[in-house]
């Protein structure tokens, strides 16, 4: 197998976290105010909690193309594993 960066897996963990977060706690607050679902045009009052829902998308898409990328930069560097942590000895190979 490939190692991947740990700082820039937990740096995507956590972006990704965020963006999700963003994007559907807004969500709750506009159904308490509110805002009717499945419908095409909304009043000028929800848009705030909107554009904040838009961004956390926008950032979870960013961290989509980010997750990608650490996958590509393994790939291309060609890290293998020093340690390796099963064996072929192991018990789940006898199985």
């Amino acid at each position: 197998g490939l190692n991947m960066n740990s700082l820039l897996l937990k740096v995507q963990f956590f972006m990704m976290f965020l963006g999700v977060n963003i994007t559907f706690f807004p969500q709750h607050f506009l159904g308490l105010a509110g805002m009717p679902r499945r419908y095409s045009d909304y009043p000028d009052s929800y848009t705030t909690w909107n554009i904040v829902s838009s961004m956390g998308s926008t950032l979870s898409f960013i961290s989509i193309i980010f997750f990608l990328l650490i996958i590509w930069e393994s790939m291309i560097s060609n890290k293998t594993n020093l340690f390796a942590n099963h064996l072929n000895s192991s018990i789940e190979w006898l199985q």
